[in-house]
């Protein structure tokens, strides 16, 4: 008897997802100062107190319209690396795309792409004290894909500045393949929750895809909008989008504002950010039917 007991408790345990949670921020620190490096170490320390499973930054690790040299980066990755729990991070346009600025130093953005590329992601596992194995796709190591509670998570590499696209040809030739990389990722994500019965979805990316809204037909950001629409339709479950970009701390339902009301299962979560030094941490309850709970966090 006391063996069945044991197994049915077993049992039961692994049946009920624990409640867990994550913190998202992004858009910063927008440097050039030291005041705001130590804002956003004070954020920091507030997180690892918050102690949450793991932090998402959503992009934008500097402004647009500061240096975007190596030792700029590289401060940032620092600091990265002084969250207690696994930072993952997937990039924005102002620490590349927008590098060709003369205020941003002039640099060549596919240059400082694989600069991004070969000093924050290594394909394995995210950044932070006590980093975490990651699932990244071939090619584009920024975009990793990892599960916890019943619920699959993946990061995008969307960017702002519409995307990357169309300011010279090179641009748009990087582009392209992204495009269908990031596609082909989204698909994959949702996938694999649906055939491990996942409870919610969260997507992570850098770029406000309803800014402005409508969208272009030929926006660099119209595919990506098009293909959450059409996943989260045919997930049918919570589906959570988080991303920064505009600087503007919001939860809402874009699909019913901008768009069409056939995905009220989908959510945007856009993070604080800017000269707004904070962060939201996220409560998943996989057994709740709402999935997740929000707070802000002050440093």
């Amino acid at each position: 008897m006391k063996t069945l007991l044991t197994t049915l408790a077993l049992g039961l345990s692994s049946a009920f997802a624990a409640p867990f949670s994550f913190v998202a921020l992004g858009d910063m620190p927008y440097g050039g100062k030291p005041e705001n490096y130590a804002a956003f170490d004070r954020l920091i320390a507030t997180v690892n107190r918050t102690a949450p499973s793991f932090t998402v930054h959503v992009g934008d690790i500097k402004s647009g319209s500061t240096s975007c040299a190596d030792a700029e980066l590289l401060k940032v990755r620092t600091q990265f690396n002084t969250f207690e729990q696994p930072l993952i991070y997937t990039p924005g346009d102002n620490e590349w795309t927008d590098c060709h600025r003369e205020k941003a130093g002039k640099f060549n953005p596919l240059e400082r792409l694989a600069f991004l590329r070969s000093n924050f992601f290594d394909g394995k596992q995210s950044l932070g004290k006590t980093p975490m194995p990651l699932t990244t796709q071939p090619n584009y190591p920024e975009n990793s894909r990892w599960t916890k509670g019943g619920v699959v998570f993946t990061t995008l590499h969307v960017i702002g500045s519409n995307n990357g696209l169309e300011r010279t040809p090179e641009m748009a030739a990087e582009y392209f393949p992204r495009n269908a990389a990031n596609l082909a990722w989204l698909l994959q994500a949702f996938a694999q929750a649906k055939s491990s019965d996942a409870k919610a979805v969260v997507v992570f990316a850098q770029a406000d895809l309803w800014d402005p809204a409508p969208l272009s037909p030929t926006s660099g950001l119209i595919d990506t909008v098009n293909a959450l629409r059409e996943q989260a339709k045919a997930f049918g479950k919570p589906v959570l989008f988080v991303h920064g970009d505009s600087h503007v701390t919001r939860l809402d339902q874009p699909f019913n504002t901008y768009d069409d009301s056939s995905a009220p299962n989908f959510w945007r979560l856009e993070v604080p950010g800017d000269q707004r030094v904070a962060a939201i941490k996220v409560t998943v309850d996989p057994e709740d039917p709402a999935v997740f709970a929000y707070r802000l966090l002050l440093p």
